[in-house]
């Protein structure tokens, strides 16, 4: 089943466009599930059915794994099969008019502007590597990129004349945002006196540089963030996205048109974005209960 799953991930790969992280997760959930079916003794694919798919499912929730988790895991079985028979590999999808696990729409986590503000105060830019962090956090709140984005960018990328980055998202569709004048001065510093001092080889054409002189890391940056938060005393739990939802959340808070704010994100659907206006509604109660004196 192996050189299947090989094929499955190289049709998403050249056909769909999918980016490395979303290909990864793709394997390691076929992987995980054709184990599965061969500890029931189902060596062929083939001879799947119905009853092993609502089984592995079973034996996910048994494990405690989230609905987010089982939802994924189904879409991807579900992708697997109608892969197969489109290459003729099998004949019937066994997934057919399976149910998906309904997910519990959980509203994402942000930041009030002060603690944003006492986020991005708090790296020192002092040294190359305080100059790099204070950049990062300053342009991940001025545009809402995703972190995979952010740790992909080129130097080149960046347009600090006209003020705006370049950026490829899901799906490889590139997308242009622009930047706040205090994102182009904190990139501007760093480009002139952190890079030059973390780059290592005139080869390297990554903005963002380790130690190393490499590319950073999204696990890089989730402890560069998860460092800073403690330090500005943010008790709000931090995760790579919070400043991405932030950004949306201050936005229409502020007053932008939806649309815009889709156009931003690089969101495919505009129901994506829309939950952020209910993030903003939610906000919107707590400040009249806090504040308003018959609330």
């Amino acid at each position: 089943m192996d050189s299947l799953i090989d094929q499955f991930i190289h049709f998403l790969a050249v056909e769909k466009g999918l980016s490395r992280n979303t290909l990864e997760s793709y394997q390691r959930d076929m992987v995980a599930y054709t184990t599965y079916l061969q500890d029931q003794g189902i060596t062929r694919i083939e001879d799947s059915t119905r009853t092993q798919i609502i089984g592995y499912l079973l034996v996910l929730r048994e494990k405690g794994r989230a609905t987010a988790t089982l939802s994924r895991n189904m879409a991807s079985i579900r992708a697997f099969y109608q892969f197969l028979v489109r290459d003729k590999y099998i004949d019937k999808d066994p997934s057919i008019h399976l149910e998906t696990p309904k997910i519990e729409k959980r509203l994402p986590k942000v930041l009030s502007i002060e603690e944003v503000e006492r986020l991005l105060e708090s790296p020192p830019v002092h040294h190359p590597a305080g100059l790099r962090d204070k950049a990062m956090l300053e342009l991940l709140y001025a545009t809402g990129i995703r972190v995979s984005e952010l740790v992909n960018l080129d130097a080149a990328d960046v347009n600090l004349d006209m003020g705006f980055v370049k950026c490829m998202g899901k799906g490889s569709k590139e997308r242009i945002i622009p930047l706040g004048s205090v994102a182009v001065q904190m990139v501007r510093h760093y480009l002139s006196a952190g890079r030059p001092k973390l780059v290592k080889s005139t080869g390297d054409t990554a903005l963002f540089l380790n130690h190393l002189g490499k590319q950073i890391t999204r696990q890089g940056f989730w402890k560069i963030i998860k460092r800073y938060a403690q330090k500005a005393n943010i008790r709000a739990e931090i995760t790579p996205h919070t400043l991405r939802h932030s950004f949306a959340t201050h936005l229409l808070e502020n007053g932008a048109d939806l649309r815009s704010v889709q156009e931003m994100l690089g969101h495919a659907d505009i129901s994506t974005t829309q939950i952020y206006t209910h993030v903003t509604r939610t906000r919107i109660k707590d400040i009249y209960a806090k504040t308003h004196p018959r609330a």
